[in-house]
């Protein structure tokens, strides 16, 4: 299997070991979230291989899958709040993370457009949300 890294503007095709994949998957177990022992569970793992700096590519998938299968159990189970933007999730990832706007430039090109968004002033593009959901590792959704 190739899945796509973004580099400097353009895709570089990166294999996927198969074997290494079954392992992590293994290892990991991921299935349909369906309690919130099981979520925490997901979500424990998930912060660990996020917190990795050299993830592998089949790290990479795994933690794609875990943040989708969260995402679906939160979305169907908690009461999120009406107030929740694109702009607050990315201020709190970059709160999360110790992230400042610099570290945004190559997303959004100019520290004014990265201070917009996050006032609410300007929105999240989609070419934006699909780099900051290759940033952050995380689904494009969360940006749009």
């Amino acid at each position: 299997m190739l899945n796509t890294t973004k580099t400097s503007g353009r895709k570089i095709a990166t294999r996927i070991d198969k074997e290494a994949y079954g392992r992590l998957l293994a290892e990991t177990l991921p299935e349909v979230i369906e309690t919130e022992s099981q979520n925490r569970r997901m979500n424990a793992i998930a912060d660990r291989l996020q917190s990795k700096r050299d993830r592998s590519p089949e790290e990479n998938r795994l933690l794609k899958l875990i943040a989708t299968l969260c995402m679906n159990f939160e979305e169907r189970h908690y009461n999120v709040q009406e107030g929740v933007t694109p702009a607050g999730i990315l201020a709190d990832l970059m709160s999360e993370r110790g992230l400042k706007q610099a570290d945004l430039l190559p997303i959004f090109g100019s520290r004014s457009a990265i201070s917009e968004v996050l006032s609410g002033r300007r929105g999240i593009t989609k070419t934006q949300a699909k780099s900051l959901a290759q940033f952050f590792k995380l689904p494009v959704e969360l940006f749009l």
